[in-house]
């Protein structure tokens, strides 16, 4: 192998493990003592970007999930359960509404997208997740 083909192949495999290394890990969520819901942030830079959200819950409880504040920045809401499938009632306009009951226990992971119906945005995003 020339000394070109080496740097050529170093150079690729840094760029794989950079990609890897800045793709987001789900972030989890996480309820005060005693509380049922929580208020969650984060940030869209485009169309095509996911932010992803963990929450663990019990057999036999309800999740809800819903977009909160007067922004015009409309997002939609995927939930997954704990087998990774797509689940959840949702509402007739961007999907910021969630709800899934009774819902199995483990891990469910939510991802928050830019509302497709909607005009594209970037910056902030507010949502809550009760679960009882």
């Amino acid at each position: 192998m020339t000394s070109r083909m080496k740097t050529i192949v170093l150079s690729l495999l840094l760029l794989v493990v950079s990609s890897t290394a800045l793709a987001q890990a789900p972030t989890r969520i996480k309820f005060r003592r005693g509380a049922v819901r929580a208020d969650v942030s984060g940030t869209l830079n485009s169309v095509k970007s996911t932010r992803s959200y963990v929450i663990k819950v019990r057999a036999g409880q309800t999740l809800q999930t819903e977009q909160i504040g007067d922004s015009p920045r409309r997002i939609t809401i995927f939930v997954k359960d704990p087998a990774g499938n797509d689940i959840g009632d949702s509402d007739a306009s961007c999907n910021s509404r969630r709800e899934v009951s009774p819902t199995e226990a483990g891990d469910y992971r939510i991802e928050v997208v830019e509302c497709l119906k909607a005009e594209p945005w970037r910056g902030r995003f507010t949502f809550r997740v009760t679960v009882r």
